[in-house]
């Protein structure tokens, strides 16, 4: 049961190996790591018996090596196996290699295997020295291993070397990176014992992923080659760098016994005499060498597996799910014939501006509780935007007191006003109601913005990513249909503001009449000048009461103002008086302007417009809020809303140019592949799983 754990995810490995480093499933594995002189090639060769991997100076391993080790129990009698693929050792025929790359072909040649590796390793990576993530799969299949997977990675370098690329170093890190950070890669650290530990690339890296030390393995090679009456016993004792799964200390052949051709059976005998007979170790022989090492890597490989499998299963099913949903997304590739592609056209039409009315009435089904979106955002341009913007202008705020005074003089023309100026209130409130055309204009455009904002959000999805060139005529079409309905909405928006302008209704029912505003003005002044004099007697206050009243009633001054400045025009000019002189005029000045302080019947007279100005404003204001977004509704909103199919449909529902518009991107043909290499994957993956 056990091994055959190992073989479930030795089939995951085959079944996820056709889909390369985006394997959506982190499945229990031995990675292998250490420094490039470390040992590391040394160490697996032992593990299999066998010498097979490529050796030289230099980055040997290029592309991660999966190593599937499969015991199979040796024949009775094997029969001698063909020619061609042994090396005419009769024990070969128990044992073989295959890689997944080349279906169906056992190498019985060890010396074959190796070639195999460095030709197909330089058919990634090219001569040049790279690496490549790519990973090559080997099974081998011998009584003599047990069985174990291993990945063995490239081995950690610092400097390049010849025609390696500048940035060698980071680029082997990340690949390491890579598969050592999955929660379910077990990492064999392997670390050359006559160096310094705490300098051991391996354990290094391994101690970024793996802090605590919970899934690290150590292996010290290179025991032999120690300084008399050194030991490791401290490190195996976890004294140094404690790792839960402990060190294994081995003895390989050195780089004489191999070219020598040291068999590894040979090795293996030395290296159980080293440990029996060594002082420090002989009493801890059976926990040391290569045979241990891959008996408590074949343990801890099935325990893993065994706790994991129920997330593995788990996370087939999950990766399985979203692969189906992203290719049904993708659809089918489009066949040839002009009904179906009209056919899908409609559709999209039909879709796009059901969805596009949806979300300005707001019954889409997904409703963001994040944002505000679509016709929640235009009516918050309507009533918080520009309804602030318009209550905030002031009518008053550009027109002083001197202005005023200047235009109900000049309203009057040549004879004198007998009442408050009504061509004055009316010239002042219309150059008022000219400026609300500014936010209304500024309105109509934050609408359109948000339109266009819609048409983004429903071109975002994955359908239109799918044939760009549709995507790009809906963008333009839509978009021109919008900046068409500008200009009627515009029309409508600024004739509102003109209406306003053109036509002063001083009967509006909540606009102040004059008696009321005089009868204000006349309290107010009244207030400011009782607090001016201090304790006046009440006669005096009803004294002057009348005669401001009459005062504006004759639209001169009261009698007893009688005086030498009594004239029309009050303290319209101000400035030395000059001395008169019987009978001498002198002509107006160039230029006459409102100076000096406003007489009683001027003020009474300014304060009067100021309040009737405030009064009809605040009625233009509400109207103005309460019909531009009518406007802007009826030409630009709404009109989208019911002509925008019409409008697509005469531009895109055409059999000359469907083709070019359904033509599919390059993205989605290559995903499609890929999501339906990934679901043959995992549905292969998922029948493994569920077989045990």
């Amino acid at each position: 049961m056990d091994t055959h754990l190992i073989k479930t995810v030795n089939k995951l490995q085959d079944a996820f190996a056709t889909v390369g480093v985006h394997n959506p499933v982190d499945l229990p594995q031995i990675t292998v790591i250490g420094s490039q002189s470390s040992g590391k090639s040394s160490v697996l060769e032992n593990i299999v018996g066998r010498d097979f991997l490529p050796r030289g100076s230099g980055i040997v391993t290029r592309r991660p090596l999966v190593l599937q080790l499969i015991n199979r129990p040796a024949a009775p009698s094997s029969p001698k196996v063909n020619g061609n693929t042994n090396d005419g050792n009769e024990e070969n025929a128990d044992e073989w290699g295959e890689f997944l790359h080349l279906p169906g072909q056992k190498f019985y040649d060890f010396e074959k295997i190796r070639e195999e590796i460095v030709k197909d390793t330089e058919l990634k990576t090219g001569k040049n020295l790279g690496v490549s993530p790519q990973p090559i799969n080997l099974r081998i299949f011998s009584p003599n291993v047990l069985t174990l997977t291993l990945v063995d990675l490239p081995g950690l370098t610092k400097v390049p070397v010849g025609d390696q690329p500048k940035d060698i170093e980071k680029q082997i890190k990340e690949m390491i990176l890579k598969y050592i950070t999955k929660p379910n890669a077990i990492i064999l650290a392997v670390t050359a014992a006559n160096g310094d530990l705490a300098n051991s690339d391996g354990l290094k890296l391994a101690r970024e992923v793996d802090p605590e030390g919970l899934r690290t393995i150590g292996v010290l090679t290179k025991i032999d080659l120690m300084d008399q009456g050194t030991d490791v016993i401290d490190i195996l004792a976890g004294r140094v760098i404690p790792l839960r799964l402990g060190y294994v200390p081995v003895v390989n052949r050195g780089q004489r016994d191999v070219e020598t051709k040291k068999t590894i059976k040979k090795a293996l005998d030395a290296e159980r005499d080293f440990f029996e007979n060594h002082p420090s170790y002989r009493s801890k022989a059976q926990y040391c060498g290569t045979p241990f090492l891959a008996r408590k890597l074949n343990m801890i490989l099935m325990h893993h597996i065994r706790n994991a499998l129920p997330e593995i299963k788990a996370k087939i099913q999950a990766a399985l799910s979203k692969y189906q949903l992203e290719l049904a997304q993708l659809g089918d590739p489009l066949g040839d014939g002009s009904g179906h592609q009209a056919n899908l056209v409609l559709n999209i039409i039909t879709e796009f501006t059901n969805e596009f009315c949806t979300i300005i009435d707001g019954n889409s089904n997904d409703l963001s509780s994040f944002e505000l979106s679509g016709g929640a955002r235009i009516s918050f341009v309507f009533h918080e935007l520009y309804s602030n913007g318009v209550k905030s202008i002031d009518p008053l705020d550009q027109i002083k007191d001197d202005d005023i005074r200047t235009i109900v003089y000049n309203s009057s023309g040549s004879s004198p006003a007998l009442f408050v100026a009504t061509t004055a209130f009316e010239v002042i409130i219309k150059k008022q109601i000219k400026r609300l055309e500014d936010p209304s204009v500024k309105c109509i455009n934050m609408v359109y913005d948000e339109l266009v904002r819609i048409l983004s959000q429903l071109l975002n999805k994955q359908f239109f990513k799918r044939f760009p060139a549709l995507k790009e005529k809906f963008y333009q079409v839509v978009l021109s249909f919008f900046k068409k309905a500008l200009t009627p909405t515009t029309k409508l928006v600024t004739d509102l503001v003109a209406m306003e302008a053109c036509y002063i209704n001083t009967a509006h029912p909540d606009f102040l009449n004059g008696h009321q505003a005089i009868a204000l003005v006349n309290e107010r002044l009244t207030g400011s000048r009782q607090q001016a004099q201090g304790a006046s007697t009440p006669d005096s206050i009803k004294q002057q009461n009348r005669a401001s009243q009459l005062a504006l009633q004759t639209g001169g001054h009261s009698p007893s103002a009688e005086s030498d400045s009594g004239s029309f025009f009050g303290s319209f000019f101000s400035g030395p008086k000059k001395t008169k002189k019987s009978g001498l005029m002198e002509p107006p000045p160039a230029s006459l302007k409102a100076s000096g302080n406003l007489s009683e019947r001027e003020q009474m007279e300014t304060e009067v417009i100021k309040l009737l100005i405030q009064s009809y404003y605040n009625i233009v204001k509400r109207t103005m809020i309460d019909m531009v977004p009518k406007a802007v509704m009826l030409n630009l909103v709404s009109h989208a809303k019911k002509g925008l199919q019409k409008e697509l449909l005469a531009e895109l529902y055409k059999t000359e140019v469907l083709d070019e518009l359904l033509e599919e991107s390059e993205f989605t043909q290559q995903r499609r592949k890929e999501c339906k290499k990934m679901i043959e994957a995992l549905q292969k993956a998922d029948e493994i799983v569920g077989s045990v």
